[in-house]
């Protein structure tokens, strides 16, 4: 079961990011320009970002079985659809289709995926997951992008449709049709609702600083760096492994340390733009910190969901829709911003603001994990006053009543005393 949802996460995650690789192809074949087919994939986001909490909420009683089959079958739909689209606007319906359906599948994966498992090692099993999303980058567009040049855009776009109906049979097959609050995972397992707003706030933020730069890398190497068009390739190459490989390491440690995985993760990644933006015009320099952005990317959104399956104030497949909600309305931001800045500042200008950001999104980490310890403190002293408060009530009570059965002791002894001197006298 968990390699289906892994499988699942891959076709989702290709089917998002495969038009990044055929813009071109897609551009001549349907006769538009590449700003139009550019839509195909921020659209794409703005719809994820829009409608993960809203459908969430919506199907929150569906059983999780019929709801991952019902959106594993939009996906193959809207795969064959965008396959044989002769026109541009059927081809973007067939896109906000998969795209709706990939806004309520990370949403709901999760808490199925973890359930499975005991408590204890529900942290590799977000990473699995992760791996496998993160493994379309480095594997499935690329082979997608190969393919579609070999044989045209249409067939890779199509071939989605085959993992899909592999993962759909598979769910449909072995997994229970459990009503959705009864599921192991359904709710946070420590529920905090401060630390649930902040790490939606800092999710928000390391997205837009991530995508206001790495929108623009490949004009930043170019321009900044000097390297040549086919060295950059392999940069970009590189970058998709240090991901996966960031991902990979920090799944093995997540269960051992939770809370430190999201602020380390986000410190990385500020670390490495805005050592792009300081020393980017040296190559050595250059590799390293691209590889340290790299490094941080993928662990963000890994260490932030599984922070939401501990934090979530109510049902964690609705804390899920909200994080992934604000990390694609943050990719949104922050692809626009990176635009705003470009003809004023440079694609080094971008890296500075997106580092800038990410370092914000530290700063909200810290102070919010300093107010949820204090907070955590005060309830600690409260609950340690009120225990000993009570405890003090009781020994008084027990003393109380130690007293009172002394004096009746004493009353009952003198009465029996006077009555025997009665008797004897009488």
């Amino acid at each position: 079961m968990l390699a289906a949802l892994m499988l699942a996460a891959f076709t989702f995650n290709t089917a998002e990011n495969l038009p990044i690789g055929l813009l071109d192809l897609m551009s001549d074949s349907l006769g538009v320009s590449l700003s139009a087919v550019g839509l195909l994939v921020t659209g794409y986001g703005v719809t994820v970002a829009v409608a993960s909490l809203p459908l969430a909420h919506a199907l929150r009683a569906v059983p999780r079985r019929h709801v991952l089959t019902g959106l594993l079958a939009a996906l193959v739909v809207s795969s064959l659809v965008g396959a044989v689209a002769g026109s541009y606007w059927l081809l973007l319906g067939a896109r906000l289709l998969t795209a709706l359906a990939q806004a309520l599948f990370w949403a709901v994966m999760g808490p199925v995926a973890v359930g499975l498992f005991a408590p204890e090692v529900r942290g590799r099993v977000v990473g699995a997951l992760s791996v496998a999303g993160s493994l379309a980058l480095v594997l499935g567009v690329p082979a997608g992008t190969w393919l579609g040049r070999q044989r045209g855009w249409q067939v890779p776009v199509a071939s989605l449709a085959v993992p899909g109906l592999v993962c759909l049979v598979t769910i449909a097959a072995l997994l229970p049709a459990s009503r959705p609050d009864d599921e192991p995972a359904a709710y946070g397992s420590s529920p905090d609702v401060r630390r649930f707003g902040t790490v939606l706030a800092a999710g928000f933020l390391s997205a837009t600083g991530a995508f206001a730069g790495y929108t623009y890398l490949v004009t930043f190497l170019e321009d900044v760096s000097g390297f040549a068009p086919g060295t950059v390739g392999v940069l970009l190459a590189a970058f998709g492994t240090a991901c996966l490989a960031g991902v990979s390491v920090t799944a093995a440690l997540l269960d051992r340390f939770p809370r430190a995985a999201l602020p380390t993760a986000v410190a990385t990644q500020a670390l490495g733009m805005l050592g792009l933006y300081a020393a980017g015009g040296r190559q050595l320099m250059a590799v390293v910190c691209l590889l340290l952005m790299g490094g941080a990317l993928g662990p963000v959104f890994m260490t932030a969901q599984n922070a939401m399956l501990h934090w979530a104030p109510g049902r964690t497949d609705l804390a899920l829709a909200a994080n992934s909600g604000a990390y694609n309305a943050g990719i949104a931001a922050g692809a626009a911003l990176g635009g705003l800045i470009l003809p004023l500042a440079g694609a080094r200008g971008a890296f500075l603001a997106g580092g800038l950001l990410t370092a914000g999104a530290c700063a909200v980490l810290l102070v919010g994990g300093r107010l949820s310890r204090g907070v955590d403190a005060e309830a600690e002293t409260d609950a340690e006053t009120g225990a000993e408060a009570k405890a003090d009530a009781k020994a008084e009570a027990d003393a109380g009543s130690g007293a009172g059965a002394d004096a009746k002791a004493d009353t009952d002894a003198k009465a029996d005393a006077d009555a025997k001197a009665g008797a004897e006298t009488g």
